[in-house]
C-alpha cells in the first residue's frame, strides 16, 4: 500500500472516530432545502485536512464543508477530494448507513480513495492498479449481466418534483430490475458495489467528493464507472453510472435520460 494510501486510511478513520464521538450531541445547520450539516462534519473534516496537509503539504485540499472551492490551492497536479460525512441525513436521524469518503486525484483522474464506514469499522480501499480491498480482504464486483439480474442503488437529489425526469428514470429501471435500493449515501452505494453487494448504482446529482473515492473503488474491483450517455466519467461533472459488468452498463443506461 502507498503513502497516499496509507494516509487517506489514517484520516479517513480519524474522522470517523470524530463522528462516533460526535453523534448525539451536535447542531444541525441546514444549507438548503433537506440539505444538512453538523458540527461533526465541521470537526471530521478538519481532521481530515489537518493529517492529510501534514503528510502532504504541497497536495490541493477540497473538501465539501467550509467555503465553495479549494481550501487549499497550491498548483499542484494532486488534490484531495474530501467528504467528511457522506450520508448526513442518515447521521442526524440516527440511522447507521453513512461514511467517510477521500479521495486523491492526479491531473483530475482519480488515483486513489478510502471509504470508511465508521459503525462497522468497514474500510475500503483502492489505488489505481492495485484492486480493491474491504479492510484486507480483496473485492471483486458481481457477475449480473442485465437489470433483471441486478439490486440497484440510486440516489434522489435533495428536491424533486413530480415531473422530473429523474422520476421517470426510477420507474423505468425499477420495473425491470430486481429492486432498488436509495441507502442515503453515494459513497456506500459504490463501495457496496465493488464488494459485490450491489450489482449497479447510478445518480445525477452528485457533486465530485460524493463519488471521488467510490468510482476507483469500482473500477478497481473489475467494474465500470461511466456518464450519463456512456460517457467517460469526469470527476468533475459527476453524473455517474456505475456497474458491475459491461453488459449490465448498456442494459442501465439504456433505461435512463442522458442529461
Amino acid at each position: 500500500m502507498s503513502s497516499y494510501l496509507t494516509s487517506c486510511e489514517k484520516a479517513a478513520r480519524a474522522a470517523g472516530d470524530v463522528l462516533n464521538q460526535w453523534r448525539g450531541r451536535f447542531n444541525v445547520r441546514e444549507k438548503g432545502r433537506s440539505d444538512f450539516v453538523t458540527d461533526a462534519d465541521d470537526a471530521a473534516q478538519k481532521v481530515i485536512e489537518d493529517i492529510l496537509t501534514a503528510d502532504f503539504p504541497d497536495f490541493e485540499f477540497l473538501g465539501e464543508e467550509g467555503p465553495s472551492g479549494l481550501s487549499r490551492e497550491t498548483g499542484s497536479p494532486f488534490c484531495w477530494i474530501v467528504d467528511p460525512l457522506d450520508g448526513t441525513m442518515n447521521y442526524v436521524h440516527g440511522l447507521p448507513n453513512y461514511a467517510v469518503s477521500i479521495g486523491l486525484t492526479e491531473a483530475g483522474k482519480v488515483i486513489a480513495g478510502v471509504i470508511y464506514d465508521p459503525v462497522f469499522h468497514r474500510c475500503f480501499k483502492a489505488e489505481k492498479g492495485q484492486g480493491a480491498y474491504l479492510n484486507d480482504e480483496k473485492i471483486e464486483v458481481s457477475n449480473a449481466q442485465s437489470l433483471d439480474d441486478a439490486l440497484i442503488a440510486f440516489s434522489f437529489p435533495t428536491t424533486v418534483s413530480r415531473d422530473s425526469q429523474v422520476i421517470d428514470d426510477f420507474i423505468n429501471v425499477l420495473v425491470k430490475s430486481q429492486g432498488i435500493r436509495r441507502l442515503g449515501s453515494a459513497a456506500l452505494n459504490l463501495a457496496y458495489v465493488a464488494a459485490g453487494h450491489m450489482d449497479a448504482y447510478w445518480a445525477a446529482f452528485n457533486k465530485p467528493w460524493d463519488v471521488a473515492a467510490g468510482a476507483i473503488l469500482v473500477e478497481e474491483a473489475g467494474g465500470v464507472v461511466r456518464g450519463f450517455g456512456n460517457q467517460p466519467f469526469d470527476i468533475t461533472k459527476p453524473k455517474i453510472v456505475a456497474t458491475a459488468t459491461p453488459q449490465l452498463q448498456a442494459d442501465l443506461q439504456a433505461q435512463i435520460a442522458t442529461s
